[in-house]
């Protein structure tokens, strides 16, 4: 272990030089297994809050464990230099060149009703047949990281029942809320190119800046993250930081622990659905991300995440400073997480809260616009002791409410967390949301029990997904009790319109060999009030609700 000192200004910055695993593609097969190994501490966990593929190397401290004999993907070391360092700058460069090759990964899914997917990238998985391909390779040479890892998908994208756009097209979001949010990408299949996880980058020690496409995942959450995930296409972005570090006081030496941080300038795209408008297609997006994790309790992590919207052709550097905190002619979010892992017991508890516009009200009314998730995930050991380690399970839990605070229902009708008046595409890119794939504007529930085996893995979960709780609540905002009654012809049931999914699925990932993987999933939704409608017939009757079946 050598540690390198690169500031004296509060703190030595200290960066640990280790022979790691390999890099990693955002909630690939790979990744979440690496993740559950993190919780029996048999994976050394690669950052504290913003992930992408370049970030998330990975280091595995027990080369015991259930998929040792299956090929994970192989960093392959094509050169190495024999020289001993010269200099200090060449003393915090890998001195050598590397090669990973990706894939080739297809996907393929159906939907027999209605879309479904999350999680998915630059995918629009729509009613009737989708299918992507992705496969790529990175190269590291003396500090400089080039990836290239595209990503190309087509969707038959069949004709299913919406609600009427509201915007520049009928496929738009059918809420006045402003929000490119899409509901069909036309009325024909398509295909779909997207950079993915292509990127250039240089790294000096735990310093590194890059340009390139790849999507951060921001937080502890583990499906919908508040700031950052891959559910949408990628953008073009700079970036420039330092991944996780260990830090030491001045001349003491006494370790703080450890530290992260990333600022980053994005270029997003509106969809095709949303307006005609030509001078407002893109957007300026500047985050900021810090994580902290103490010594005296290395087991959490403390993270916050900045985000600002405006539109491009302001290109306004305020922006950059990280404390700018105004919403005169732009969005700004926040998020504030916090994560416990502790691998000798197999645990993890995490949560993290948003705050949309949040320099207005302080602490008079701290929960205003506020949302929240909360999340955990426990390893079963009894099923490793009864079985002697040839299986191995973990049981994930998260809820996310992302509905309007309470103190809304005495002011103005509000969309979300996503939305702004200002910023009227939202947070979002070619029409999807950036960060939380489902729940967005109300709630989401999932647990899974996923047990792994020496050959793959088996994946039992169920979902509920309320995506638009505030559509409904909004309704009875500014409305008297008598219009109530007569706009809905007497039904004292509104609330029973509110749009909910229920998803139960069956996933099995199999190694037909140790370099191929075959992953099968099987989902059953239950749709309830897919139009936010009751049927003509009966309407009354409590339980004579619109229901639809999607597989």
């Amino acid at each position: 272990m050598r540690f390198y000192k690169i500031s004296r200004v509060f703190l030595f910055l200290s960066v640990f030089s280790s022979s790691l695993f390999s890099q990693e593609a955002l909630k690939s097969t790979e990744e979440e297994y690496y993740d559950f190994l993190s919780l029996t501490g048999q994976a050394e966990r690669p950052t504290l809050n913003y992930r992408t593929l370049s970030d998330s190397e990975w280091k595995i401290t027990d080369e015991n464990h259930l998929w040792k004999d299956n090929n994970l993907g192989t960093k392959r070391t094509l050169y190495e230099s024999d020289t001993t360092a010269t200099s200090w700058f060449t003393a915090g460069i890998d001195r050598s060149v590397k090669l990973k090759l990706y894939g080739p990964e297809w996907f393929n899914s159906y939907n027999t009703k209605a879309p479904y997917g999350q999680n998915d990238g630059a995918l629009w998985q729509g009613k009737g047949y989708n299918t992507s391909l992705t496969a790529g390779a990175r190269l590291e040479a003396y500090g400089l990281e080039l990836t290239f890892k595209p990503q190309v998908s087509w969707s038959q994208n069949r004709e299913f029942d919406y609600m009427p756009g509201v915007y520049g097209s009928e496929y738009s979001y059918f809420w006045k809320g402003n929000i490119d949010l899409v509901q069909r990408y036309g009325d024909s299949s398509f295909f779909t190119f997207d950079w993915g996880d292509t990127e250039i980058r240089y790294s000096w020690n735990n310093f590194t800046v890059g340009f390139g496409f790849q999507s951060p995942w921001l937080g502890p959450a583990w499906l919908n993250p508040m700031l950052g995930s891959n559910n949408a296409g990628t953008y073009p972005k700079f970036d420039v930081g330092l991944r996780k570090t260990e830090i030491y006081m001045p001349y003491t030496n006494w370790y703080l622990g450890e530290i992260e941080g990333r600022a980053w300038l994005g270029y997003l795209t509106e969809s095709d659905y949303f307006d005609n408008d030509g001078t407002n297609d893109h957007r300026q997006l500047t985050g900021f991300s810090v994580a902290y994790s103490p010594s005296i309790l290395p087991e959490l992590t403390l993270s916050i995440n900045k985000i600002s919207l405006a539109r491009w052709d302001e290109k306004s550097e305020k922006y950059l400073n990280p404390l700018y905190n105004s919403n005169e002619f732009e969005d700004q979010k926040a998020s504030f997480g916090a994560d416990l892992l502790f691998p000798p017991v197999g645990f993890e508890v995490y949560g993290e809260l948003g705050v949309d516009d949040y320099n207005g009200r302080g602490f008079a009314d701290p929960f205003h616009t506020m949302i929240y998730t909360v999340g955990a995930i426990k390893e079963l050991t009894f099923i490793k002791k009864v079985t002697k380690s040839k299986l191995a399970s973990e049981l994930i839990f998260e809820w996310s409410n992302f509905g309007m605070s309470q103190d809304f229902q005495l002011e103005w009708k509000y969309m979300g967390y996503y939305s702004h008046s200002l910023i009227s595409q939202g947070y979002t890119q070619n029409g999807q949301i950036i960060g939380a794939g489902s729940g967005y504007f109300g709630n989401s529930q999932y647990i899974a029990l996923r047990t792994h085996f020496s050959k793959g893995s088996i994946t039992l979960f169920l979902h509920y997904n309320r995506p638009d709780t505030n559509y409904i609540d909004n309704i009875g905002l500014d409305t008297k009790y008598d219009d109530w009654k007569n706009n809905y012809k007497g039904s004292h049931e509104q609330w029973g319109l509110y749009k909910s999914i229920r998803t139960c699925g069956i996933n099995i990932q199999y190694f037909f060999t140790n370099k191929f993987l075959i992953d099968c999933e099987y989902n059953l939704s239950w749709i309830k009030f897919p139009m936010y409608k009751k049927d003509k017939v009966n309407l009354n009757n409590y339980v004579a609700f619109t229901l639809k079946y999607n597989f």
